[in-house]
Order: structure tokens, then C-alpha cells, then sequence
């Protein structure tokens, strides 16, 4: 069994905030979400993350086992707490790893478990990094080609504050050795905290192997303030832009391009500068996305083009057109080929296929039938002041400039309202209207 012990009981303070560090966000997720997911996808059996009180509280989102480090007295204090609250596996095997380094991808993780398990003898294995100096990472010093034990930046001499080679905080152990070593640490040092690190020292005096892994240090950097958390999160990103690129997506600005994980965007869609795609949107293939254009939990169907607009918790049929500087929110779906223009706001209203309103309008709580034309200026008054209130208008109507709709209202099918119309009352199919209050004009 192969289990994980997550570090991330630490309180921060470099952040300035009274948010927990590690449930900043990069790229829309918290950067805890990202270690595990990574671990997750690893093969790890079961994930324990070792926190403070204040972070306990917001774990129940992440699905994962949490025990509370009451007093933080290092990493090897928080690593004997997480081994309470696991049963013993004599044959299993610990990854441990830190919270705060979100950008530590899958393979990291895969790559240290084989290490482990490829050295014959070896009873951990850590994660080491060339890093550019200086460097607030432990170093690892060696005896040869062997590794000899890991010193902390607070107890390294000068001599070793020259090593480039640093420990990444990612180990894997045998259990049993892991079990054994905890108790065993000491707290005479610096900080006077338990360091998981002097495990290594411990396990080389009494004859036993510890072997080291390597990885670019780009992907082991941990975020200890708000600088690295932006660094951090441009990494992020332009992991994310490089993965839909590869899947046939273009992206004309990668630097200028946000995206979030666990988004879909289809192949030859084609995103514009200045562009945001967040919370699990869905977009079809062949769309143009921008430029200067926020997408958050939107649903877009094939040859969607957005323009300078804004799509949140709503959904765009196939071939529609939105925008320039549009915006779609509260649950609004727009059916195919529907054409929404500039300033428009549309509100948990249903647009049947090739509805269009081109200017100036705002549609919120309404239906709208097929090739309904709404005009400029138009506006659904939804609020009476205590609730809002529905308009329901149907095929083929056309909706003057500067028509105001008084809801509850509704109108039938091929009816018109004339320009400036307040309608107060339901308009039949076919009928038309005008005036304030609107009337029925003769009929020809």
C-alpha cells in the first residue's frame, strides 16, 4: 500500500494574510488542490493531510483525511501525527509532501516510488534540485556519490551554503523505517523543531540506504509569499495554455490568456488576447474567444463567437454570435444562430434559435420564441419591487426600439410592438401595439 502524508499545517505568515497559505489560488484552485490532485493521480492508496486548526475547517472540499497539528513543531512532529492516525502496514511505503508546492506534477511523485523501490536496500528516497543560489531549500550533502544527510539552511555552515544541490521536501519511505525514525528525531537545533529531514542522517549512521531522485527546480518551488504565488501561477498557466494548444486549440497570447484547470475547449477554436476561461466552462470546437472576454461556468456550443464579452453560468447553442460587449449571467441559454449585440444584458432568460437583439437591451427573466427580432433600447421590467415577474413572448414577434415589457406579460406569436411602447397588458398573436400604455393599433 503506498500512502501520502501532506504537509500543510504551517500558518504562513510571509503571506500577510488571514487566509491559510495553502488555500491561496493559482489559477482558480487553491495550490493544495493541485498537490492533491497530482498525488491522486500518482496511485496513491490514501492521502492524510497533517493541518492547523484554521485550515481544518475548510478541508471537508477537498475529500481527503485531515488531522490537526495542534502545536507546529516541524516536520517531523507533523509526520509522527499523521502516522497515528494510520493503521501500520509493515510492507507499505509513506510519500511525504508539502502543500505549498502546487506546480510538483504527477510523474515527481510517480518517479520517487520507483526510486525507492528500484534501490536494493534503500529505505527512503528523496527529491533533490540544482537551485540557483542563494536559496532558503536544506542542502544535500553527500559522501561521494551517496547521500549523507540533509542540513537545514539555519544549521548549514558557509561551505554548505554553497551546495546547489537542494532537498525538494518530496520523500518516499519504507513505513516501518519511517515509523521507527520519527521517534528517534531530537529538537537541538535552530529552530528547535523535529525534522523530518534528520531522518536521513539516521538512517545512513545505522547502515541503512537513502537515495535521491532529481527535478527541474522550476517544479518544486514552493510559495511562501504573494511575489512567488504570481510566479507560481504564471507557470500555472502556461501549463494549461500548452496543454489545449497540444489538443489543437489556438491561443494567440498565451501570456495574455487565463485559464483555470479541468476546463474543455474544443479543436480549432481559436482564443484572442486578453481572454478568461474559468469554472469548468465548456467550449465547442471552431468558436472564436475574444478578444477581452470573461467566460466562468459557460456552455458553448460549435462556432460560438464571443466578442469583448462576458458569459457566466449560462449556456450558447451552436453558431450563435455575442457581443461585442455583451453580457450573459444567471442561468440565460441562448439557442443556435441566436445574435446578441452590443450592451446587452441577458439574464436567466431562454432565447430560442435565431432570436436577435442587437443593441442596448436587457432581457432577465424571460422566453423568447424562434426568429424573434428584439429592438434596440428594449427591456424586460421584471422587478415590482417584492419579486420578479416573467414575460414570455413568442415566435416571430418584433419588439420595437424602446420598448418597455411590464411583467408579468406576455405576447403570442407574430405579434409587433410600436416604438417607445409600454406594454402593460398580454398582446395576442398577431396583434400589434403602441403607445404608452400600449393599445391595439387598427388593423389593416
Amino acid at each position: 500500500m503506498i500512502r501520502a502524508v501532506v504537509l500543510a499545517a504551517g500558518k504562513g505568515t510571509r503571506m500577510k494574510s488571514s487566509r491559510t497559505k495553502v488555500l491561496h489560488e493559482l489559477c482558480g484552485r487553491p495550490m493544495l488542490w493541485y498537490v492533491l490532485e497530482s498525488l491522486r493521480s500518482s496511485g496513491m492508496d490514501q492521502v492524510v493531510v497533517v493541518v492547523n486548526d484554521e485550515l481544518n475547517a475548510e478541508m471537508a472540499q477537498f475529500g481527503v483525511t485531515a488531522v490537526v497539528q495542534r502545536k507546529q513543531r516541524g516536520t517531523g512532529d507533523a509526520v509522527r501525527t499523521a502516522l497515528e492516525r494510520l493503521d501500520s502496514d509493515p510492507r507499505g511505503r509513506i510519500v511525504v509532501a508539502c502543500g505549498d508546492m502546487p506546480l510538483v506534477q504527477v510523474e515527481t511523485f510517480a518517479s520517487v516510488v520507483r526510486a525507492l523501490d528500484a534501490s536494493d536496500g534503500a529505505v527512503m528516497a528523496l527529491v533533490s534540485a540544482a537551485m540557483p543560489l542563494p536559496s532558503n531549500f536544506g542542502r544535500v550533502v553527500r559522501n561521494g556519490s551517496q547521500v549523507e544527510r540533509i542540513v537545514e539552511v539555519a544549521d548549514a555552515t558557509a561551505e554548505q551554503l554553497a551546495i546547489a544541490e537542494m532537498n525538494a521536501g518530496i520523500y518516499a519511505f519504507d513505513e516501518a523505517a519511517l515509523r521507527d525514525a520519527v521517534t528517534k528525531l531530537r529538537s537541538d537545533n535552530a529552530q528547535g523543531e523535529y525534522y523530518l529531514t534528520d531522518a536521513v542522517g539516521y538512517f545512513v549512521e545505522a547502515g541503512k540506504k537513502v537515495t535521491a531522485v532529481t527535478a527541474d527546480h522550476q517544479h518544486v518551488l514552493g510559495i511562501n509569499d504573494r511575489a512567488e504565488l504570481a510566479l507560481a501561477r504564471r507557470e500555472m498557466n502556461e501549463r494549461l495554455c500548452a496543454a489545449h494548444m497540444a489538443d489543437g486549440v489556438t491561443i494567440v497570447d498565451p501570456q495574455t490568456t487565463y485559464l483555470e484547470p479541468e476546463l474543455s475547449i474544443g479543436a480549432d477554436t481559436v482564443i484572442y488576447p486578453n481572454t478568461a476561461i474559468s469554472r469548468l466552462s465548456q467550449v465547442g470546437s471552431n468558436c472564436t474567444i475574444g478578444p477581452n472576454s470573461r467566460l466562468s461556468n459557460a456552455r458553448l456550443g460549435d462556432r460560438v463567437t464571443v466578442r469583448e464579452s462576458v458569459i457566466s453560468d449560462s449556456s450558447v447553442g451552436d453558431d450563435a454570435v455575442i457581443g461585442p460587449f455583451a453580457h450573459l449571467r444567471g442561468d440565460a441559454a441562448l439557442g443556435e444562430g441566436v445574435r446578441v449585440g452590443n450592451f446587452v444584458e441577458i439574464k436567466k432568460a431562454r432565447l430560442a434559435a435565431r432570436v436577435k437583439a442587437g443593441h442596448l437591451a436587457y432581457l432577465g427573466d424571460a422566453t423568447i420564441g424562434e426568429d424573434t427580432n428584439v429592438g434596440a433600447g428594449t427591456i424586460t421590467c421584471n422587478f415590482d419591487g417584492v419579486r420578479k415577474n416573467v414575460t414570455s413572448i413568442g415566435r416571430d414577434v418584433s419588439i420595437g426600439s424602446n420598448t418597455s415589457l411590464v411583467a408579468p406579460v406576455s405576447l403570442g406569436d407574430g405579434s409587433l410592438t410600436g416604438a417607445g411602447s409600454v406594454v402593460t397588458h398580454d398582446v395576442e398573436p398577431g396583434e400589434r401595439v403602441a403607445g404608452n400604455p400600449a393599445r391595439p393599433l387598427p388593423k389593416k
